[in-house]
């Protein structure tokens, strides 16, 4: 009795044991049974042939290439100020009327005297091109010296933008002398290169590059433009959309997850080419029309996976 006492607690305990056992051996099996019948909804695409290009942004500044300097042509006092800055100015317009300080001083005695000398000493100044005046630094009444400067006249016919390129980007430009400028409130305006710098910026190491553009209306200095410059163009690439082309963490290798059935996606190495914000070039391999590819709901797929086609 003394040994019964303490063997059937102990069977009992064993039973429990592999009873236990069993059912966990149960649930493991269906946890992985489930996982492997697991189906993931998705949305597919289909290929896509058109244009492709691989460009790159850079700023350029609007400026004016040339200033005229009007200066002053006798000593005396400012009489007359015809012009205000930011004002537009037409060749050979009136800007400035000098008095000359013996013509202030005198005033009309000589002309008294002498009725067919005809001395006013009053010297008129006028502008020698067309454009704005940007800077005015004489006012009415102001006594100025021969030579000095009066205003700065900005030729309205020299306005371009500067586009700094990196030298090692100078042969690109042979391809891009047509470039799409786009200024900061969105209105793009096509650009002709017309000329090149023939210096390189130390620092920098950039190049300039003079942009010509018919504006249908003017346009002030110092305006930032983007600049697209166009690295590479195909005509008919195949494209996919770029959530459609999955990769490794190193982007060493890319693949995209191809439709067999109505209820299977398989894994399929492909090789890329030109990409841009929304699509990417497939060079490799060669893609049907009809070919099925998953575009979302790709993440995480395993290689015939099990999936389910849903409307985007």
């Amino acid at each position: 009795m003394y040994k019964y006492k303490y063997i059937l607690p102990l069977l009992a305990l064993c039973a429990a044991s592999v009873l236990s056992a069993c059912s966990s051996g149960k649930d493991a099996a269906g946890d992985e049974e489930s996982v492997a019948n697991a189906i993931t909804p998705v949305t597919v695409t289909h290929i896509e042939t058109g244009a492709v290009s691989d460009t790159i942004l850079l700023n350029a500044t609007s400026t004016f290439l040339q200033r005229s300097y009007v200066k002053a042509n006798a000593i005396g006092y400012v009489e007359k100020v015809n012009v205000k800055p930011g004002q537009f100015v037409q060749k050979g317009q009136l800007l400035f009327v000098i008095k000359t300080k013996e013509a202030q001083s005198i005033g009309n005695a000589i002309n008294v005297l002498d009725t067919t000398f005809r001395f006013s000493g009053m010297n008129r100044i006028r502008a020698a091109s067309s454009g704005y005046i940007t800077q005015l630094t004489h006012q009415l009444g102001d006594y100025v010296q021969d030579g000095e400067q009066m205003a700065v006249i900005s030729d309205h016919n020299s306005f371009a933008f500067l586009l700094q390129v990196p030298y090692e980007m100078h042969q690109l430009m042979a391809h891009n002398q047509t470039l799409q400028l786009t200024l900061p409130d969105g209105v793009k305006l096509m650009g002709q290169v017309t000329s090149v710098m023939p210096n390189v910026d130390t620092l920098s190491q950039t190049q300039g590059l003079v942009i010509k553009v018919n504006s249908p209306q003017p346009l002030p200095e110092n305006l930032i433009a983007k600049a697209r410059i166009i690295k590479a163009a195909k005509d008919n690439a195949v494209m996919l959309p770029k959530s459609a082309v999955l990769s490794n963490e190193t982007l060493s290798e890319f693949w995209v997850m191809k439709l067999i059935n109505d209820s299977t996606a398989i894994k399929v190495p492909v090789t890329k080419g030109i990409e841009t914000n929304a699509k990417i070039e497939i060079t490799s391999p060669a893609f049907q029309v009809s070919d099925r590819i998953v575009e979302t709901g790709n993440y995480g797929l395993a290689d015939t996976a099990k999936i389910k086609i849903t409307r985007p």
